[in-house]
């Protein structure tokens, strides 16, 4: 594991996650160190995973958004979809890619995706309010934090996603 935080950092690695934060903040950051592209290239051929504010970047569309997205995903999202930070909360997801028992998921300040593109199949979604993870090809995304607990399932299952592993130019 490493950060990236150039274009030449992804040389050498097979996959990337895009994490939590704040998603204007982390495009902005991308956009001033030159990222945008080269990790379009990098999403291409290899596996991206999204959590959070990563899926909010990944997304072809976003609300609320002063920046562009990377557009990798043919998802359209809405930030901050659940309320503000005290709107935080967790549940359990049946996840049929990851089988027994239901994935507890910490969701904060999170965002859903409205609306998915043919190619995406969706993985779960919580009843009354929309998708909350999602994969197309080898891209995936959540709109939880899988790291805030104990179960590794999702994180196994981001590892079986394929692709090419050689050097970025």
């Amino acid at each position: 594991m490493r950060e990236i935080r150039l274009p030449t950092d992804l040389e050498g690695i097979d996959r990337l996650i895009i994490p939590g934060g704040e998603s204007t903040t982390i495009s902005r950051l991308m956009e001033m160190y030159g990222l945008p592209a080269p990790i379009r290239a990098f999403a291409a051929h290899r596996p991206v995973w999204g959590t959070c504010a990563g899926m909010i970047v990944m997304a072809k569309r976003a609300t609320d958004t002063d920046r562009e997205t990377l557009g990798l995903m043919d998802i359209s999202v809405i930030r901050n979809a659940f309320g503000r930070q005290l709107d935080s909360f967790e549940t359990d997801l049946e996840i049929e890619e990851l089988g027994e028992p239901p994935l507890h998921a910490v969701f904060i300040r999170a965002p859903l995706i409205k609306e998915a593109g043919s190619t995406v199949k969706v993985m779960a979604q919580i009843e009354g309010h929309g998708i909350v993870a999602a994969r197309e090809g080898h891209l995936l995304v959540t709109a939880f934090h899988p790291e805030l607990t104990n179960d590794t399932r999702m994180h196994q299952y981001f590892l079986t996603l394929g692709g090419e592993v050689s050097p970025v130019k």
